[in-house]
């Protein structure tokens, strides 16, 4: 296995990941702020799950997000 291939591949999966869920997650807050399900100054719970079918991973990280 070439390693500097691999850690590359990865951090660009990482960084795709990164850009279009931070997009994805402000578009549905704006949203619910403007419908009204949201006030804007409270916190939610984010949770994301990867997973690599191939190697059996599953890895969940949970926290919160600030919103005001």
């Amino acid at each position: 296995m070439d390693e500097d291939r691999f850690n590359m591949s990865v951090r660009k999966f990482l960084k795709m990941v990164g850009v279009t869920s931070q997009r994805e997650i402000e578009n549905a807050i704006h949203e619910a702020v403007k419908a009204g399900s949201l006030r804007g100054d409270e916190t939610v719970r984010a949770k994301v799950t990867l997973t690599v079918e191939a190697v059996g991973l599953k890895h969940e990280v949970e926290d919160q997000i600030e919103l005001g």
